[in-house]
């Protein structure tokens, strides 16, 4: 049987089918952690759920860039082989491509291991430019390698100047995804934006992260961005760590209102509440299996179900749903599995 995305998005590109989280660490300890948590996870389910992404930004101390990009190279190495024929998905956060170490971590992490990373993050990314010569090195340290794919790279918009760019950024071809690093932004803009616009508001009518303005258009500049260009808008974090209920809230907010299809993680108790906004109701689920059943059936040719007209531009729609809703690991209408037999 023909796959519905072969079929429905034909005339359409599609996206990287990525994990809806993405979850950065940068300590040696937590790195670990958080690779054996997407090990359990990856067990449980028989895919992984979300990325681990190594970082060596943030990650490395001032002064001791060299040894933990070895570091992270080497526990990459370490993990390599996976667990009993699962499929990792491990990338590595590069320093800015302008930062002094940028060119000594492509060497030793994208030189070394390129063939077990799934993406590699450029952070502060300004320009083509900037994208060109990422692109260029990273290619050139993952073929000597021995890396037989190109290596996807994702890049972090931080600047008011970088979104003023960001379809000509999220249209470049070495581009899988595009992410929002919010406090830069923030921090950027010389106190004219103010502090809680980094974070979620303590009442309903404080401008926070989802209500200022500037960083509001931010976001959907590089949501429309990504979607014009077949790419994947990934939100950025959300520091709030106690209250899961909250976090929920807001993650649901960056599924269904802003367009982002991933978000990022920095502690292991959001990736659960993360991946939980990020699926379809279940309601909708029973509904896309129902139409695209019915579709399948009249050859995908127009129908009519509960009293709407469906043609192929919402069998396209429901398909996606369908699609994350197995990705994610919720229950799919029994007859519609057989979609993904084939």
């Amino acid at each position: 049987m023909a796959n519905p995305r072969d079929i429905l998005l034909g005339a359409q590109a599609a996206p990287a089918a990525l994990p809806v989280c993405d979850h950065y660490c940068g300590v040696e300890s937590r790195m670990r952690k958080s690779l054996a948590l997407q090990m359990e996870m990856a067990q449980q389910r028989g895919w992984c759920l979300f990325d681990v992404t190594l970082d060596c930004e943030d990650g490395a101390p001032v002064g001791e860039e060299r040894e933990h990009a070895q570091g992270v190279a080497e526990l990459i190495r370490e993990t390599a082989p996976g667990w009993g024929g699962l499929r990792r998905r491990v990338a590595v956060r590069l320093h800015p491509v302008d930062h002094p170490a940028f060119e000594q971590d492509v060497a030793l992490i994208v030189g070394t291991v390129a063939p077990s990373l799934c993406h590699v993050m450029i952070p502060k990314v300004e320009s083509t430019h900037d994208l060109d010569r990422a692109a260029r090195l990273v290619a050139r340290a993952a073929e000597r390698a021995g890396r037989s794919t190109p290596l996807p790279l994702h890049a972090l918009i931080e600047s008011p100047a970088a979104v003023h760019q960001v379809f000509d950024l999220a249209a470049h071809p070495a581009v899988e995804s595009l992410s929002f690093g919010l406090m830069d932004f923030v921090s950027a803009h010389g106190g004219a934006i103010p502090a809680q616009a980094m974070g979620l508001a303590d009442d309903p009518g404080g401008l926070d992260q989802f209500s200022h303005p500037l960083v509001l258009q931010a976001k959907l500049a590089i949501a429309a961005a990504c979607h014009a260009n077949a790419k994947v808008p990934s939100h950025c974090v959300v520091t709030e760590l106690h209250d899961m209920n909250r976090l929920r809230s807001a993650a649901r907010q960056v599924a269904s209102r802003l367009g982002y299809t991933r978000m990022w993680s920095i502690h292991p108790t959001q990736i659960q509440p993360i991946l939980e906004a990020f699926e379809p109701d279940s309601s909708e689920v029973i509904l896309a299996g129902d139409i695209l059943l019915a579709a399948q059936r009249v050859d995908w040719a127009p129908i009519a179900a509960g009293g709407k007209l469906h043609d192929r531009a919402s069998y396209r729609y429901f398909w996606q749903v369908l699609e994350r809703a197995h990705r994610l690991g919720q229950p799919i209408p029994a007859q519609a599995k057989v979609f993904f037999d084939a």
